[in-house]
């Protein structure tokens, strides 16, 4: 509107050239954020430590003077299909919340089947509002409506009982407004990535709790995953890397953080405590815990390692998956199978672990070998340590969507465990987005 109001009052050959240095500098501002979007996603989260690769501004401009300009603006946003499928559902919504929203929220702390009246009716309500339910007059949580539940629990990663409990219920009261919101930073997200689709890839949804390879655009292989709790330094972070090595009968080298914050205060009370692990020193030689005064030792100045000899009870169970960064994280087994049961599972130090590490290892070994699960037996029978490298580098994905299109182009949505999708719609809305149904 200024720059509309600007042109309508230009007077003079400066009026306009100033203008045409302000319509330039925004077109380039709309291309930088259409194409790799409007954050910096260091400055929004310190876990956001993705890299964004920023197209040059000159670069912009010299290839929208030598296009079809409307063809060229066509071109900015992304071509991921999801960055479609999103848009189509940001529109939706966007319409829905135009007609009302999703009606009255369900005045109950919980619904059960069999249960009949106004709750159960706002319950049926919403469902119908939100696609889960044909139309329907009953009154009573019947056959129909335990169905409708189920598809919205599973579109929304909650255990599909059908039984409307407290975090069902929560999901459910949730306004239309609140959807939009993560659809908009789902589409910020997928501005941030720059990702072949036409090979193999490993997809690690955070708040998904899944970690999946994705061949040709179709899920191959998926399993529960568990991921960093939601602590300061521990949440995991987001990023892109290339899977290089798989190690069978892993030891466990402790991060000096765990060492020094978890092991150290307990040795200090007593030396034999956490005997599963040796003490090393800075050459790896073996240390006598008996030789340590470990009373005069502090997070700073702590001089020892410590390590985990593989074994069945190695924190990083039999096989871990390795893609080098700075951040030391990689995806690895676990002896702790029963947090794969839960529903939310942010329990680890940062790193992912699998439910089922041995498939995600045979499924990543086909691509190299005829008896895949031969080939793991021939190493992890020996018991020793052993490196096995992958003849094609999988490019890694730690992603964190809280709504993502399904294979159906249907969006589903999950909790924001991190709270960095409200910390990133803040951050658009400082920088000026405003968002149909939610501002004012």
């Amino acid at each position: 509107n200024a720059l509309i109001t600007a042109f309508q009052s230009a007077r003079t050959e400066g009026d306009v050239g100033r203008l045409e240095v302000r319509m330039t500098r925004a077109f380039l501002d709309y291309a930088r954020d259409i194409q790799t979007g409007v954050l910096v996603p260091s400055k929004v989260d310190h876990g956001l430590v993705r890299e964004v690769a920023v197209v040059d501004r000159r670069a912009n401009l010299d290839a929208f003077v030598a296009a079809d300009p409307v063809e060229f603006l066509r071109a900015l946003p992304p071509t991921d299909p999801a960055y479609a499928a999103l848009m189509k559902a940001k529109l939706g919504i966007e319409h829905q919340i135009a007609k009302g929203g999703w009606g009255p929220q369900i005045a109950a702390p919980a619904l059960s089947p069999g249960q009949s009246g106004e709750a159960v009716v706002a319950l049926r309500n919403r469902l119908i509002a939100m696609g889960y339910l044909g139309r329907t007059a009953t009154q009573d949580y019947d056959s129909a409506i335990i169905k409708a539940v189920q598809g919205f629990q599973l579109d929304h990663g909650l255990t599909a009982d059908g039984a409307a409990n407290a975090d069902t219920v929560a999901e459910l009261n949730l306004p239309p407004q609140d959807r939009l919101k993560s659809i908009i930073v789902a589409m910020e997200r997928v501005r941030w990535l720059d990702i072949d689709r036409s090979d193999r890839y490993v997809w690690v949804n955070l708040p998904d709790f899944t970690a999946k390879i994705i061949d040709d655009g179709k899920v191959t292989f998926s399993t529960r995953s568990v991921i960093g709790k939601n602590d300061a330094d521990t949440q995991s972070p987001e990023f892109s890397d290339m899977m290089e090595l798989m190690v069978i009968n892993p030891s466990w080298s402790v991060p000096r953080s765990i060492t020094t914050k978890e092991y150290l205060p307990l040795l200090k009370r007593n030396p034999n405590a956490a005997g599963h692990l040796r003490i090393v020193d800075r050459k790896g030689r073996l240390v006598s815990r008996g030789a340590i005064d470990f009373s005069k030792y502090t997070a700073a100045n702590f001089p020892y390692s410590m390590q985990q000899a593989p074994s069945d009870g190695n924190a990083l169970g039999k096989v871990k998956f390795l893609f080098p960064n700075k951040y030391n994280i990689y995806l690895h087994d676990t002896p702790t199978k029963q947090l794969f049961d839960r529903e939310v599972r942010a329990f680890s130090h940062g790193c992912i672990r699998l439910g089922e590490p041995f498939e995600f290892a045979y499924t990543l070994l086909a691509k190299q070998t005829d008896d895949p699960q031969g080939e793991f037996a021939r190493y992890l029978d020996t018991g020793r340590e052993a490196g096995v490298r992958l003849e094609q580098q999988v490019p890694v994905h730690l992603v964190y969507f809280t709504a993502y299109p399904t294979a159906r182009g249907e969006i589903s949505y999950r909790r924001d465990i991190y709270g960095r999708d409200g910390r990133i719609f803040d951050a658009l809305s400082e920088a000026g987005v405003e968002l149909y149904g939610v501002q004012g």
